[in-house]
């Protein structure tokens, strides 16, 4: 099963969804691993380090950082933007599917957009 990290400023509605409806599915927040305030880079090695594909809504940048650690060969688990247009339904549901389908280690190295398409 894949084990998530939110992001910072990742809707907390969607995290509190997804263990509602899905308790096994294993989420962090970055305030759980005072994280809170680290630069993306950080977040995403400390992210590497667990293990934990990250959740975020920040297209802006955390996706130009995931895409630097893979140019470098470095660890990546999986990054999921999810857009701010994207109900909390459909976010949730689409989360829960990742993490009750995916495998450990299926999502290394890649950049995906949810709704998935």
């Amino acid at each position: 099963m894949v084990r998530f990290l939110a992001d910072e400023n990742f809707n907390n509605q969607i995290v509190r969804g997804v263990l509602r409806q899905s308790p096994s599915i294993d989420i962090l927040r970055i305030q759980d691993v005072d994280l809170s305030g680290a630069n993306d880079p950080t977040v995403l090695e400390w992210a590497a380090q667990h293990r934990r594909v990250v959740l975020t809504h920040d297209v802006a940048t955390m996706i130009t950082f995931a895409y630097e650690r893979i140019q470098a060969r470095l660890s990546m688990p999986g990054l999921f933007e999810v857009s701010r247009r994207v109900s909390v339904g459909l976010a949730i549901e689409e989360i829960i599917l990742i993490g009750e389908c995916s495998l450990e280690g299926e999502w290394e190295g890649q950049v995906r957009f949810l709704p998935l398409r």
